[in-house]
């Protein structure tokens, strides 16, 4: 099992819930920022967990143009469920980011001097 399942199996509901907005801002002071932090976290979650599926899912294919052989795989099937069944990506950064497991830093300087 690899990594990042792991991480995701640590007890983040795979619905989502309301978050307050408020603590949200407190860490890093802006709002935008915070969801800023979260979104990129999110894409970052979402591209490992793309390119892990496809990997696995790579193992299955067959590479072959034709239709007779086409068949259904059970492993593949469960590994395809395993999959849907995983929080969404921004429920998973959003746990993160409010648990503190997120490194990010912001540019001391003003942009529009």
């Amino acid at each position: 099992m690899s990594k990042l399942r792991k991480q995701v199996g640590q007890n983040i509901p795979a619905v989502v819930e309301t978050k307050n907005l408020i603590e949200i801002k407190e860490k890093t002071g802006n709002l935008y920022e915070s969801i800023v932090v979260i979104a990129k976290r999110a894409n970052q979650i979402n591209l490992a967990i793309k390119e892990e599926l496809h990997t696995k899912l790579d193992e299955f294919a067959s590479h072959t143009d034709s239709l007779e052989e086409i068949h259904e795989n059970k492993e593949q099937i469960e590994i395809s469920k395993a999959y849907e069944r995983m929080p969404n990506p921004a429920i998973i950064a959003t746990h993160e980011f409010m648990e503190d497991k997120i490194y990010y830093r912001s540019s001391e300087e003003d942009l529009f001097r």
